[in-house]
C-alpha cells in the first residue's frame, strides 16, 4: 500500500507539472497571435491533491521517507541538515 500511495503522489506531481507546462505553451501561442501578455502569478495555490506531511513520523508511516528535494511532500522544514533529503534514516547514538 505505501508504494501505491507514493506512485499516486508521483502521478499527481507529473500531471500538475505537465498541466503547468501546457498553460505556458498556450500563453506563448496567445502572445504570438497578438494577445496581451499574461501576468505572471506570484503564488500558485495549493491543490487539494498536494502531498503534505506534518512531520517525518507521518512521512515514514506513509512509506514516503526519505523524501528528496523536488519530490512531492518535500519541504525544508523536514530537512534538518539542509542537504536536500528530508526524513532521512538516522542511526541512534
Amino acid at each position: 500500500m505505501p508504494t501505491a500511495v507514493y506512485a499516486a503522489s508521483v502521478a499527481v506531481f507529473v500531471f500538475l507539472a505537465l498541466k503547468a507546462l501546457d498553460g505556458l505553451a498556450s500563453a506563448g501561442a496567445d502572445n504570438a497571435a497578438g494577445a496581451a501578455p499574461a501576468q505572471a502569478k506570484a503564488h500558485v495555490p495549493r491543490s487539494a491533491t498536494e502531498v503534505y506531511y506534518s512531520g517525518c513520523r507521518e512521512a515514514r508511516a506513509a512509506g514516503a521517507a526519505p523524501i528528496y528535494a523536488g519530490e512531492p511532500g518535500y519541504r525544508e522544514g523536514l530537512d534538518g541538515d539542509h542537504d536536500g533529503i528530508a526524513c532521512e534514516p538516522y542511526h541512534g547514538r
